[in-house]
Formats: C-alpha cells, sequence, structure tokens
C-alpha cells in the first residue's frame, strides 16, 4: 500500500463487494460528484467483517439530473429498492434526507446507501475526499481522520468502535493528529 495527501494505492484482490463498489461508482462518475463513507472504508482497507449496505453521498443535484443518472443506474442492471419511480425517489425520498438503497436486479444484498449531501459533515467529506486506486479503479472515501472521528464520536457501536481503531491502526504512521481533532471538534 502506498499513502499519499490523497491518494491511497491499495494492492489486493477485488472481491465480490469491491465489485459491486466499483460498478456503482463507475455510472455515478458519469454524473456527478461522490464520496463513500462509514463501514466499507475499514472493509476496504481488510477489516473482516460483514456489511450490508455501503454507504454514500451525493451532491444535491435536480430531478432532471437525477432522472439521467437513473435511467443509467436501470440500465446497468440496478435498480432501487425504495420505489421505482424516479419522481418518487427524488421527491418523497432523497429531498426529504431519506437514503434510497441500490441493488443489482434479483438481488436486496449488498446494496448502494445513496443520500444526497446536506451538513457540514457531508460537506467536508466530499471537499476532503481521498481517492484509493485498486488496479485501474478509482474509488473515493472520505478522509481516514473523519472515519475515525464520525464512528468514535457519532455512531459508537462496537462494530464502529472496532472499525476506528483497525483504521487507526493500519494508518498509524499517515493519520493527521491535527485534522483528527479538527474533525473530532467539528462533530460534538
Amino acid at each position: 500500500m502506498k499513502i499519499s495527501n490523497k491518494q491511497i494505492i491499495l494492492d489486493k484482490v477485488i472481491n465480490e463487494l469491491d465489485r459491486f463498489v466499483i460498478d456503482f461508482t463507475n455510472i455515478l462518475k458519469k454524473h456527478t460528484n461522490y464520496v463513500i463513507v462509514s463501514g466499507y472504508v475499514s472493509i476496504l482497507f481488510g477489516r473482516t467483517r460483514t456489511t450490508e449496505d455501503i454507504d454514500l453521498l451525493v451532491p444535491k443535484m435536480n430531478l432532471v439530473d437525477f432522472k439521467k443518472l437513473y435511467q443509467d443506474i436501470l440500465s446497468n442492471n440496478f435498480w432501487c429498492i425504495n420505489a421505482e419511480n424516479p419522481e418518487v425517489i427524488y421527491n418523497d425520498y432523497l429531498n426529504k434526507d431519506i437514503a434510497v438503497r441500490f441493488a443489482r436486479k434479483d438481488a436486496a444484498v449488498p446494496n448502494m446507501e445513496f443520500k444526497l449531501i446536506r451538513t457540514i459533515v457531508d460537506k467536508t467529506s466530499l471537499k476532503e475526499s481521498i481517492e484509493v486506486k485498486i488496479g485501474k479503479n478509482i474509488l473515493k472515501i472520505s478522509p481516514l481522520e473523519m472515519q475515525i472521528a464520525f464512528k468514535k464520536k457519532i455512531l459508537g457501536a462496537p462494530k464502529d468502535m472496532e472499525d476506528a481503531r483497525h483504521l487507526e491502526k493500519l494508518f498509524k504512521d499517515s493519520l493527521n493528529m491535527k485534522k483528527l481533532k479538527k474533525y473530532e471538534q467539528m462533530l460534538r
């Protein structure tokens, strides 16, 4: 693994969960920016645990742009678990700060928990995101320091605390402690 300020080059065999994430984010990249947050970040870096969903944040978009994205998602063999009508998804879920879930057709797990960016923490996660390069694939994740702070200060469940410890241990020599403390203050 090679680590720089804005990119991590990860040497790993791509598994089925990684392929799911890569396939979905490759669709997104054609339409909007995004950032992956929460549990999958720890899993990506070798933490052994299961997950049913991958948390993903995207900037606010208008209905026309969402419909284009949604059509592309459908045409690439994914479906929305919450609803079928893009206007319902957009107006009754996303615009009301309710995440929607996308999975491969004929499946419900794993699924992509798709949510519009609303908070300063969400905006910071996107603005300060880092790239993880796996072979020719690139995924955008929130800063590791934000991951650790959020899991410890906001979520706090045993699996979240273990995720945070895993990242702290793995990246102990490259974490920016000033940034970590800044994010911890932001989350109070």
